[in-house]
């Protein structure tokens, strides 16, 4: 065996070995993230501070500045359907004992539902996840029991329906509206191209496009806290819409929502 044959396996058997390390990597990260509850217990917003460095001068000082202003959070699994998790189980918590504004939300719900149908898509798989997404909706009529809430959004079942639909919302909205929004898109052809591969599947990340769409169906403002390292001395605000006042507030780390509750 040449010496240049050598070089060649051992070069072969490096690469098994980052692959096996990668994969093993993955896995870890999934075991995590799955032990972890999709929404989480209330916890006081400093607990932050623990998942990062004394050294890490930038995320301590913000998480220590942030919290004077937002006691506590719950933390979202990071499954890449944290932003619609994070924003549902928020928007029902404050829909709850309010039968009036859950009746206004589910004639919202019909309206898109038949937007859906006119679109193309299948009424009874569009149905089928508008059903659960009401059926649980209702269950808040008369009750300001969070366990309820938490209930329902830790049960898979329950929790992804109501992701599912409401990524077939922002799906809805970014078609009936593609003349403004694909002057954003720089990558797709077409509305209906990008909402396929990046609004409509399970586990795909959220960004600004979501975020405003979502808001704007539902007519329903978000606050989203940006806390990344940024020059700013304060983790960064942005109302959807700008003008708003929302109740419901976000914080987003890189590629990561919880909710978070102001004081």
């Amino acid at each position: 065996m040449t010496s240049e044959t050598n070089q060649e396996f051992n070069f072969y058997e490096d690469e098994l070995i980052d692959e096996k390390i990668a994969a093993q990597q993955t896995a870890i990260e999934k075991e995590i993230a799955n032990e972890q509850k999709l929404v989480g217990d209330l916890i006081e917003l400093n607990t932050l501070l623990n998942e990062y460095l004394a050294e890490d001068t930038v995320y301590r000082s913000k998480i220590t500045e942030l919290s004077e202003r937002f006691r506590y959070m719950r933390k979202t699994r990071g499954d890449g359907n944290c932003f619609f998790r994070a924003f549902a189980f928020r928007y029902f918590e404050t829909l709850m004992g309010k039968p009036d504004e859950i009746n206004k939300l589910k004639d919202l719900v019909n309206k898109f539902t038949s937007d859906l149908s006119q679109l193309g898509y299948n009424s009874f798989t569009v149905d089928d996840f508008k059903d659960v997404f009401i059926e649980e909706l209702e269950k808040l009529n008369n009750t300001s029991d969070i366990r309820l809430l938490e209930e329902i959004f830790n049960n898979s079942g329950s929790s992804d329906y109501i992701v599912v639909f409401l990524r077939l919302i922002v799906s809805c909205y970014l078609q009936n509206n593609s003349d403004f929004y694909l002057a954003f898109l720089e990558t797709y052809q077409s509305m209906k191209d990008f909402c396929s591969h990046e609004v409509e599947p399970m586990y795909r990340e959220s960004d600004h496009i979501h975020i405003i769409a979502l808001t704007n169906a539902l007519e329903i403002p978000v606050g989203i806290i940006y806390l990344d390292r940024a020059d700013q001395e304060k983790a960064t605000p942005h109302n959807f819409p700008d003008d708003s006042n929302p109740n419901i507030f976000i914080l987003y780390r890189p590629g990561h929502y919880d909710i978070i509750y102001r004081n």
